[in-house]
């Protein structure tokens, strides 16, 4: 088949799945607004392109976000246009669309099936929206955004042959005239690469190391922010910084948004929380907590296989990578009973779970774990049996991928 592979920040999600394609003998192109020449990656032909234009100033506030998603597809619609001119005539588009580059490639190639990765559909109640009552939705109006919000998932549905979804609550999420056109099969852990090792090192800015011998307790975030739970976490260190004095708590992540928004008065997550919870730490307890930003990939491994207690916090919300990432590397996890984190861990065999506003629990569950290194060891085997058995990338999750692919050549018979 000739397949396109459409992600804003390719390779995202398709990081494995472009490169098998291509290894199966499909011409497999791939189209994103990441700004660089176009390339071959791994058999793949990435074609980059840009908007034209940016938002309107004074665009309604409910409408900014669909605006910018028919700005992106506008963009990937001529860029299709282009490429379909010098030949390009996919059988299958395989899109992420939640930032709208895919809306119209069908109007350029009407006889290639569409099939969507499908990440989330918001909901007005009982998922992300109202969940944390320390951020109240008190805007009457924010029903009517959040269904503009999903406009762009609706427009989808009635163009696309089938869905991906990574966990079974994530699809859950969808219509459910639409749910029964997506297969779950998450995007994978390699779990060869990601794995316990004992003479791992994790070096912090200062130059002091990290290692198995040490009482690590880590906290991975892409950003710093209230959708990961950093609020909560941030608020449980100076008890936990006191029961715990050889504790070294490592946090990962930027200062940016990348779900929700910014505090209200201003400035980063990080910051507010940090000026929060500053005052309440003695210096030598502040000296043991280490931000340590963005991590490139190798010394974030060192630090998922050096963590004592790994701690994960979620909205119900898309489920992070770095979660089983964490299981995988062999860590004992403590992680907020949230779905989807529930579908993947099971309380007491996988991990321990706390409800996700129970700071006292939180604090309690790491101590459990720091004070009882056998019940720490055999969560810590149970987690990455738990990530072979469910999520590894090259003898589970990316067959499956590849079989639900080949199954697209039949699917409109079938159905």
């Amino acid at each position: 088949m000739n397949v396109l592979l459409v992600h804003q920040n390719f390779p995202g999600q398709f990081k494995h799945l472009g490169p098998a394609l291509a290894a199966q003998g499909h011409r497999v192109t791939a189209i994103s607004m990441r700004p660089h020449k176009p390339l071959m990656w791994q058999g793949v032909q990435v074609l980059p392109y840009q908007a034209k234009r940016g938002s309107t100033p004074g665009v309604h506030p409910w409408m900014v976000d669909f605006e910018t998603k028919v700005i992106r597809a506008e963009a990937a619609l001529r860029h299709a246009q282009k490429l379909k001119d010098r030949g390009l005539r996919p059988d299958l588009i395989l899109a992420h669309p939640g930032w709208g580059e895919s809306l119209f490639l069908k109007d350029v190639w009407p006889e290639a099936k569409l099939a969507i990765y499908c990440e989330f559909f918001y909901g007005q109640q009982g998922q992300d929206v109202g969940f944390d009552p320390e951020f109240p939705v008190t805007d009457t109006g924010d029903a009517c955004r959040v269904r503009i919000k999903n406009l762009n998932n609706l427009m989808h549905f009635e163009q696309a042959t089938a869905g991906l979804s990574p966990t079974y609550w994530q699809a859950s999420s969808f219509p459910a005239d639409f749910r029964q056109r997506i297969r779950v099969i998450h995007d994978g852990i390699d779990t060869e690469l990601v794995a316990p090792q004992a003479q791992a090192r994790f070096a912090l800015p200062g130059g002091k190391s990290l290692g198995r011998e040490d009482e690590v307790i880590t906290f991975v975030n892409r950003n710093l922010e209230p959708y990961r739970g950093y609020h909560v976490f941030m608020r449980s260190l100076p008890e936990l910084l006191q029961r715990r004095p050889q504790a070294q708590v490592v946090l990962v992540g930027g200062d940016e948004v990348s779900y929700g928004s910014r505090p209200a008065e201003g400035g980063n997550w990080k910051d507010k929380m940090i000026a929060e919870v500053r005052p309440l730490l003695r210096e030598d307890q502040w000296q043991r907590l280490h931000f340590v930003g963005k991590l490139e990939y190798g010394h974030y491994l060192s630090l998922m296989q050096v963590s004592r207690v790994h701690v994960y916090l979620t909205y119900p919300f898309v489920l992070s990578w770095s979660l089983l990432e964490a299981m995988s590397a062999g860590a004992a996890i403590v992680a907020s009973d949230t779905p989807p984190v529930a579908e993947a861990i099971e309380h007491g065999r996988h991990g321990l779970l706390f409800p996700f506003f129970d700071q006292q629990a939180l604090v309690e569950r790491c101590c459990e774990l720091l004070d009882r290194p056998e019940l720490r060891r055999e969560l810590g085997l149970q987690a990455r049996a738990r990530a072979l058995e469910k999520y590894d990338l090259k003898s589970i999750c990316l067959p499956e991928q590849l079989r639900w692919v080949e199954q697209l050549r039949w699917v409109e018979q079938l159905r």
